[in-house]
């Protein structure tokens, strides 16, 4: 678990670094990097929509390994 949470917080700092200094003139890095952070946006404000509108979440299925497929 810990290592689960440095690795985080390592990649979250190297991110942030990667953007100042995109914001600092190396320009050529800040659409690469503006991507993931837009595509998380969208992910989240989506999610955030879909909980405000009281829709369900899904529910998980699983089969048994042992179990025919249903065609």
């Amino acid at each position: 678990m810990k290592v689960t949470k440095a690795t985080i917080v390592v990649g979250v700092l190297l991110y942030v670094f990667l953007l100042i200094l995109a914001f600092n003139g190396a320009t050529i890095l800040l659409e690469p990097l503006l991507i993931p952070l837009i595509l998380v946006v969208m992910v989240a404000g989506g999610n955030w929509l879909s909980h405000y509108m009281g829709m369900p979440g899904r529910s998980q299925k699983f089969r048994d390994r042992d179990n025919k497929p249903e065609s």
